[in-house]
């Protein structure tokens, strides 16, 4: 089976969104994101939804409804331990409290925020569905929702304040109910 053009933009932009969310989160709380952070964050964030599609393309059927339920449990404790951290940070009234660039939180950011890519995957494999093209496509457009994220978020931070990391970490959480629920 193959997917039409129209239906693959439209699954790749449903799956963007988390990651634009989420770069939008970290464009505003990130006090002095530079242009080499939010490229590391569109490759994590890219790479990382069409990673999940080809190993959830690869789980196929075998296992699917086991990992599906387990994963979206795991997405979810991921999100929320972080966004309690940036709510926790931001309710500070420290000077010194700062979200910084770091490889660890990217790296559980974007495994979170792919989980439903995963998902994907797992359904191509179900349909016979021709993968390649739709999992390049997947995480081509995270990475450019990631981009654009970050930069709108950058400049809505440098805006608006600080106190974007509490709006930030809900942002999370409820991303985190989200994929937790289906919704």
């Amino acid at each position: 089976m193959i997917l039409d053009s129209y239906s693959m933009i439209l699954l790749a932009m449903a799956l963007g969104t988390d990651s634009f969310s989420v770069s939008l989160t970290k464009g505003f709380s990130q006090k002095g994101l530079t242009k080499s952070q939010i490229l590391w964050y569109a490759i994590f964030f890219g790479g990382s939804e069409a990673l999940m599609a080809l190993i959830g393309y690869f789980f196929g059927n075998q296992l699917s409804g086991f990992v599906s339920n387990v994963a979206t449990w795991i997405g979810f404790i991921l999100l929320l331990l972080i966004g309690l951290n940036m709510i926790r940070d931001g309710l500070k009234n420290d000077e010194e409290t700062v979200d910084e660039f770091s490889f660890k939180e990217v790296t559980l950011l974007s495994i979170a925020t792919s989980i439903d890519a995963f998902a994907v995957g797992l359904t191509f494999a179900l349909l016979h569905i021709n993968y390649w093209i739709p999992i390049l496509l997947i995480g081509s457009v995270a990475f450019i929702f990631t981009i654009i994220g970050a930069l709108i978020g950058k400049k809505l931070g440098d805006y608006l304040g600080d106190k974007f990391l509490i709006i930030g970490g809900i942002i999370l959480i409820i991303i985190g109910l989200k994929i937790l629920l289906g919704i």
